[in-house]
């Protein structure tokens, strides 16, 4: 009684010190220490007494009701079961005590008392569940009402609050015991109803309720008082957020394939929908408050959302609630009016789609039906393409808004292009773009009045560049003529970026449809230009650059000197373009796929022109001799090496790429030399060795061998990731080539050898996690691309050591590639079928077997964070499928470890029965549930969460010795 009285104590000082002492590092330290508090097992009764202690302050009250829900909810197991009957007449006393506030407190209270209600079963509640209870305790005790109208409200949603360390068992059982008092809790909340006060509560708890989507009949549901009174309710002066959220679940409700769907629930849907029909006037009536007209859009937009597919036949009834959604899409308000662009989205995909039709038997029949509906619905779609067009023009002080305003700004112009790309689904891309089209004539006569009227235009140019994929490439009608306007619109940067982007969105385009040299002269000159006008415009100049030369390569080979002028004028940062070093990447690019193009002798002169301007800078680099190359930032290097590993990625001429890296080793190689140390510029030139492998291949001859010996030997000093990841893309191309087997085991040897004595621990693995990710990358590839050398190598079981040592480091990329090299050789038999390879294996796997199978259970179980859970259990279901009687066995024994306090039999049965069904050979995603259920189980709380993890003691099993 004494150290809870002084813990209370100390409880009332801290939260004093938290909410008032002028000094940072003492509310600090008070927030950590109650932090701390609440974790233990004495938090029970503290929280308790101070919540019924007349003369604790709000503070301490809020404090102590937030601690004991969260106690509820996750340590309910901490209570012998005496202490959680004492403690749910506590919370029953306490409901009462707070029903008329602080809120705060008495929401806590209430998810308190419903997550008790999780956790305990329903024959607890005076044995006929908390619903039952909870009405007994309303007509027992009248006054105490509003208190309890707020627990009903929040018992349905705790059923799918996984905060509860409820078992899923439990869980699902308690979804059954609310389900089956469904007529109990709506037959409280009609009572309730008589109290003219509580309307908006019991609407509230009617909401929750209906989320439940239990099966209540429409007919029932169509006449019901809650119903009625939140259809009245919707015409009252005053909207009822309540009622509105009770219709809006009621359209789910009735649409929802649990409950039957719409073709059950019509009498209900041909209740709801004429009342919302209704209230379409207030959509554009002034007077109306804004949050009032946006709840009522939000309607709309449930209505349209949930019974698209009704609403898709085009009957005259769909056509009603089509023009008032079309209605609220032209409200000048766009939170409001985008709320409609999801139904558009669902309407065009149910109209375009095939299997829409199936029910009208033959294709002829189909055909005439999409066609009709089509029809109907073209109108809407023109009408819409119109509305929302004019919501992307930059706003006239656009250049005052802050960061954040400018985002959202981007964000809806992405929105309204994903409506014009439905638009152009339904209407076809050509006959949107003559719509679009007038919208742009008037941009450009506006701009012709004054040049800082751009933004009509530029907004009629991003919508037409949204759609360019639905446009035909034989379009011949309004392309030209947009093609023709396009040099007459001022050089304002913004519109010059957005015309450079249209220009770059229709290459396809422009290389099917302009037999006129001309248009193609044209666009390259706007390129040029805009590449000197704003780093935005020059951007986009650059990224539309490589689009056309990707395109239309062909015509461009005999522009082959202007786009070079082009090319070397930005790389070498030459003159007035503002091209960054990253958008020059696009014009590497762009140069590489027109060369590409070339016959095999002009490419290699093309190829070497390509590559002067980048690797002049590195040859004067390297002139100066060591010790400046040593001390230069690497960025100086990089931006090179990045533009000759673009060259190498993207000439796909492999001999004109051998002869080049051949030529540029000695560079290649002093750089590697000097430079092994800096994990940067490493990188960069691994890229760039990688590319060159890629494309040259075979053709890539001695130059192969020096690379490999180059990266095995500053490997041992230096362990740089990017050597592993050079070497991955090596395995995957020469791996089979038996001329280079003796290279590659030397390789793979002196690899391996190095990374396992560097990660000899968890604490390794931690510090190192990019050595760990690319050295079990480069391991899953051996597999795949060179069996023959690896598994029977000295080092195939160090490394399978190695890697068990790995498995839970926290790492996301390092864990996921141990895991899948591991599943890689579980699932050898699969890949290889080769015998002795098997057996090999085995000789390795089946001694470390039941070691490997307790880490993955302990990885499954608390280890590892739970969004690697999918990845663990393919790996544990492998091996099951691998080894079959002999892995049950493993798992069997290593699921005894775990107390029964922690899993129960049921729970351990149906983890191992889906081990068994593994074994047998059955799906794996069939599988995922138990094992899930078993994660939860043991993830439920922080306890037994440690009890689990003590009993399989992962880190102790990462200690394992490098054989």
């Amino acid at each position: 009684m004494e150290r809870s009285l002084e813990l209370q104590n100390t409880v009332k000082e801290a939260l004093n010190a938290l909410y008032h002492h002028p000094d940072d590092a003492f509310r600090m330290q008070a927030d950590r220490w109650l932090q701390d508090f609440q974790r233990t097992i004495d938090a029970w009764q503290v929280a308790d007494n101070l919540l019924h202690d007349a003369t604790s302050n709000l503070e301490t009250l809020i404090f102590c009701s937030q601690t004991l829900r969260s106690k509820v909810q996750r340590d309910i197991e901490e209570l012998p079961s005496e202490a959680v009957r004492a403690l749910q007449d506590s919370l029953n006393i306490l409901l009462k005590k707070f029903h008329k506030g602080p809120p705060k407190v008495r929401t806590q209270i209430s998810i308190a008392v419903a997550a008790l209600a999780v956790h305990v079963p329903a024959e607890d509640w005076r044995g006929g569940g908390i619903v039952s209870w909870l009405r007994d305790e309303m007509n027992s005790h009248p006054e105490y009402v509003p208190g309890f109208l707020e627990l009903l409200t929040v018992l349905p949603e705790e059923v799918f609050n996984y905060k509860i360390a409820a078992r899923p068992e439990r869980r699902r059982q308690f979804e059954k015991e609310l389900t089956a008092q469904m007529e109990v809790a709506l037959n409280i909340l009609t009572a309730c109803l008589q109290i003219n006060e509580l309307k908006e509560q019991v609407l509230e708890a009617f909401a929750s309720w209906l989320r439940l989507k239990h099966k209540i009949p429409g007919p029932v549901l169509a006449s019901h008082p809650l119903m009625l009174t939140a259809l009245s309710s919707l015409h009252s002066e005053i909207l009822s957020e309540a009622s509105v959220n009770v219709i809006s679940e009621l359209i789910h409700y009735s649409a929802a394939g649990s409950s039957g769907g719409a073709a059950v629930n019509m009498p209900l849907i041909q209740v709801i929908v004429p009342q919302i029909m209704s209230l379409k006037a207030q959509l554009s009536d002034s007077s109306k408050d804004e949050e009032d007209v946006k709840a009522i859009a939000r309607l709309f937009a449930d209505m349209g959302d949930s019974y698209v597919e009704l609403i898709a036949n085009g009957s005259e009834e769909s056509m009603l609630i089509v023009r008032a959604l079309l209605d609220v899409a032209s409200h000048p308000e766009y939170d409001i009016a985008s709320m409609t662009f999801n139904f558009w989205h669902s309407l065009q995909v149910i109209l375009t789609k095939r299997d829409s039709y199936i029910s009208f038997g033959n294709e002829a029949s189909a055909e005439a039906e999409r066609n009709r509906r089509l029809q109907v619905f073209c109108p809407a779609y023109e009408s819409l393409v119109s509305l929302v067009s004019s919501r992307v023009q930059y706003p006239e002080d656009y250049q005052d808004l802050s960061l954040e305003d400018l985002k959202e700004f981007k964000h809806s112009r992405y929105a309204v292009a994903d409506v014009l790309i439905d638009a152009a689904s339904v209407l076809g891309g050509d006959a949107t773009l003559k719509i679009l089209y007038m919208k742009l004539v008037e941009g450009v006569a506006y701009c012709g009045n004054e040049h800082s009227n751009w933004r009509l235009a530029e907004a009629a140019l991003f919508c037409i560049r949204a759609i360019s994929n639905y446009v035909s490439v034989m379009e011949a009608e309004v392309m030209p003529q947009v093609m023709v306007l396009l040099p007459r619109l001022p050089q304002q940067p913004q519109l010059l970026q957005t015309v450079c982007l249209t220009i770059g969105a229709y290459s396809k385009w422009l290389d099917a449809a302009s037999s006129d040299p001309s248009i193609l002269a044209s666009v390259l000159g706007i390129l040029t230009s805009g590449m000197g006008t704003s780093e935005d415009s020059a951007a986009a100049a650059a990224l539309a650059f490589k689009y056309i030369c990707d395109d239309c390569r062909k015509k461009l080979c005999g522009y082959l000197d202007g786009l070079y002028n082009v090319y070397r004028t930005a790389v070498n940062g030459e003159g007035s373009l503002k091209v960054s070093a990253e958008d020059a990447l696009h014009l590497v690019e762009a140069l590489c796929v027109v060369i590409t193009e070339l016959p095999q002798d002009d490419a290699k002169k093309a190829l070497e022109m390509l590559c002067l301007p980048v690797v002049t800078p590195l040859q004067d680099i390297i002139n100066q001799g060591p010790e400046i190359l040593q001390k230069k930032h690497a960025r100086d290097l990089t931006v090179h090496i990045d533009r000759l590993a673009y060259i190498f990625r993207y000439v796909n001429h492999p001999e004109a790429v051998a002869d080049a890296i051949q030529r540029l080793w000695p560079i290649f190689k002093t750089i590697f030399d000097v430079r092994a140390w800096d994990m940067r510029t490493m990188e960069s030139v691994c890229r760039a060795c990688k590319y060159a492998v890629r494309t040259s291949k075979r053709f890539m001859g001695i130059t192969i061998g020096a690379m490999l010996e180059e990266i095995q030997a500053l490997y041992q000093q230096h362990q740089q990731p990017c050597f592993l990841y050079l070497s991955s893309e090596v395995i995957k191309i020469f791996g089979s080539d038996p001329s280079c087997a003796i290279y590659l085991h030397n390789l793979i040897e002196a690899l391996f050898n190095r990374t396992v004595c560097l990660l000899t621990s968890i604490e390794e693995f931690t510090s190192r996690p990019d050595v760990a990710d690319d050295c079990f990358l480069l391991a899953s590839r051996c597999i795949r691309y060179c069996p023959q050398l690896f598994i029977p190598s000295s080092i195939f079981p160090s490394l399978v050591d190695c890697a068990m040592i790995g498995i839970t480091v926290q790492h996301r990329e390092a864990s996921n590639s141990i895991l899948t090299f591991l599943s890689d050789i579980f699932d050898l038999s699969k890949s290889i079928k080769r015998e002795e390879f098997t057996s090999m294996r085995d000789s390795v796997i089946i001694p470390r077997g039941a070691r490997i199978t307790k880490i993955l259970i302990a990885s499954l179980t608390g280890a590892l964070p739970s969004s690697r859970l999918e990845t663990v259990t393919y790996a544990l279901l492998s091996l099951t499928r691998a080894y079959r009687v002999q892995a049950l066995e493993w798992a069997k024994e290593c699921v005894s470890m775990i107390p029964l306090t922690a899993v129960a039999e049921v729970e351990r049965s149906r983890f191992l029965q889906a081990m068994s069904d593994a074994a047998s050979g059955a799906d794996v995603n069939s599988l995922m549930v138990p094992v899930e259920e078993l994660s939860d189980v043991c993830r439920r709380n922080r306890t037994v969460q440690e009890i689990v993890q003590g009993a399989l003691n992962p880190r102790e099993l990462n200690t394992v010795t490098v054989s």
